[in-house]
C-alpha cells in the first residue's frame, strides 16, 4: 500500500513540479503528516523531491527531472484499453484503481514532453463523460465476475427476464462479451446462431458450461454488436405523421434521434414531423409529448393514440385508491 501511495505522489509532483502538501493529502487521503514522511524517504532514497516552506511552498520535485514513471503494468493496460468506460462502470470491472494510476502516469509523461510548458494538455480541455442523464441502471450479476467468466471462451446458461415477462427464462448461449452503452450494461452472445443483446439488469444468474462456445468464425463482439446496433437504431416501416409545437422540436430530436424522418417548416408555431417505428404500438412513446402533439396519420396510429389516452383519462378520472 505504500509502495502504490509514494508512486501516486511522485506522479502527482512530477505532473504539477510544486503541489501544497494539503492538497497531495487529500489526493492520497493521508494526514498531511504522513505526505512529509513520504517526502523524506523518497529523498533519502535518492529521488529528487523535497519539502519547502513558506506561504509558496510545497511538495517540490527538482527542476528538469524526469521520472521514468511511465511504464504501465499489465492491469493499467487492461484499464485503458476499455477507454470511454465511466467512473461506476470501471468500478463494476473493479479496474478504478488501475485506471486512476494509468491516468496519473500518463499526465505525469505527457507534462514532461510537453514543447510548451504554459499551454494545457487536450484533457484538461476536453471531458468525456459517457453517461446518459438521468441514467440509474444496475447489473443484476456482478460485472467483474461476469468479465473473467467470459475469458474461458464457454458456453454458458443464463437466468433472463425479457421486457414483457415476469419470470426469468433460461437459456443457453453463447457469448462474445459485454458492451457498456449509456451506463448499461449488455451481454452480447449467440442464442440458436443468432446475435442478441442481454441487459444485465434483467440477467439474474448464469453458469459457465463445460462445452466451449460455439461463435460464427466471421464474427467478432464489435461486428456482432455493430449488426445489433444497426438493426434497433435503424427506422422502422411504419411512417407516422404528426403534428407538433416548433419549441418542442428539439425535446424530439433529443428522444427521437434517427426516428425522425422528416421535418417540414414551421407554421404559425406548429411542424409537421415524419417518424419511423417498426410498429404501430410503438406511437405510445408519442405520449410524452402530451398536448404538444398531434397524429395525423396513418388512422391506425391515431386511433390507437386515442386509445392509450381514454385509458389514461379514464384511469385519472377518480381518487387514486
Amino acid at each position: 500500500m505504500k509502495a502504490s501511495r509514494l508512486l501516486h505522489l511522485l506522479l502527482l509532483v512530477q505532473t504539477r513540479q510544486r503541489i501544497t502538501t494539503t492538497e497531495l493529502a487529500g489526493r492520497l487521503e493521508v494526514s498531511r503528516r504522513t505526505v512529509l514522511r513520504d517526502v523524506e524517504a523518497l529523498s533519502a532514497a535518492g529521488v529528487p523531491v523535497y519539502a519547502e516552506r513558506g506561504r509558496s511552498g510545497g511538495i517540490v520535485l527538482l527542476p528538469g527531472v524526469r521520472l521514468n514513471a511511465s511504464h504501465l503494468e499489465p492491469r493499467e493496460l487492461e484499464a485503458l484499453s476499455v477507454a470511454g468506460l465511466d467512473s461506476a462502470q470501471l468500478e463494476s470491472l473493479g479496474l478504478s484503481a488501475e485506471h486512476e494510476t494509468a491516468a496519473r502516469k500518463i499526465a505525469a509523461r505527457q507534462t514532461a514532453a510537453l514543447e510548451s510548458p504554459g499551454l494545457p494538455r487536450l484533457s484538461d480541455l476536453v471531458l468525456v463523460d459517457s453517461n446518459a442523464w438521468l441514467a440509474n441502471s444496475n447489473a443484476e450479476v456482478d460485472v467483474a465476475d461476469l468479465a473473467s467468466a467470459l475469458r474461458l471462451r464457454r458456453r454458458m446458461r443464463i437466468q433472463y427476464r425479457r421486457s414483457a415477462e415476469r419470470k426469468a427464462s433460461t437459456l443457453v448461449v453463447d457469448p462474445y462479451g459485454i458492451v457498456a452503452k449509456s451506463s448499461r450494461w449488455y451481454l452480447i452472445a449467440d442464442d440458436q446462431g443468432a446475435g442478441r443483446l442481454f441487459a444485465l439488469e434483467r440477467l439474474s444468474a448464469y453458469e459457465t458450461l463445460d462445452a466451449p462456445a460455439a461463435l460464427r468464425s466471421d464474427q467478432t463482439l464489435r461486428t456482432v454488436w455493430d449488426d445489433l446496433k444497426e438493426r434497433t437504431e435503424t427506422p422502422g416501416r411504419v411512417s407516422v405523421k404528426v403534428r407538433l409545437r416548433e419549441n418542442r422540436l428539439d425535446l424530439a430530436r433529443r428522444i427521437l434521434g434517427t426516428r425522425i424522418h422528416e421535418i417540414s417548416k414551421a407554421e404559425s408555431g406548429w411542424c409537421t414531423v415524419v417518424i419511423r417505428y417498426p410498429n404501430i404500438e410503438s406511437v405510445r412513446q408519442l405520449l410524452q409529448f402530451g398536448d404538444h402533439i398531434e397524429i395525423l396519420t396513418p388512422k391506425t396510429a391515431r386511433e390507437r393514440i386515442r386509445q392509450l389516452a381514454r385509458d389514461l383519462a379514464e384511469r385519472h378520472s377518480a381518487p387514486a385508491p
